[in-house]
């Protein structure tokens, strides 16, 4: 599965601060109806994102009935991105956490 979606950066101060963009709804859905296939502990769902030309492997956070995508500091500074800045988003859902893509 590909999802390609807009958001805006923001950041949570937490114990282990980070930043990430929130899944819309309408892709929140989508991710539920393969998420028992696919998801490892928690509900985390892994993916291969990317913005721009940057891509990274991660996966996505369940957040109050939805998901957010977490953006590593490196991914932030290649694009020049900041807390607020919105950003466009294509994520590969995985079939495994260690696998690096593949076709839904």
């Amino acid at each position: 599965m590909n999802l390609t979606f807009s958001g805006e950066i923001w950041y949570w101060r937490g114990p282990a601060p980070y930043h990430f963009v929130t899944v819309p709804a309408d892709e929140c859905r989508e991710l539920k109806t393969i998420s028992g296939l696919v998801t490892y502990g928690w509900g985390m769902i892994p993916v291969t994102a990317r913005i721009g030309t940057t891509e990274w492997k991660t996966s996505l956070f369940p957040r109050e009935g939805g998901y957010v995508v977490p953006l590593k500091d490196s991914v932030r500074h290649a694009n020049g991105l900041e807390t607020g800045d919105p950003v466009t988003l294509r994520l590969e859902v995985c079939r495994t956490r260690s696998e690096g893509g593949g076709e839904w």
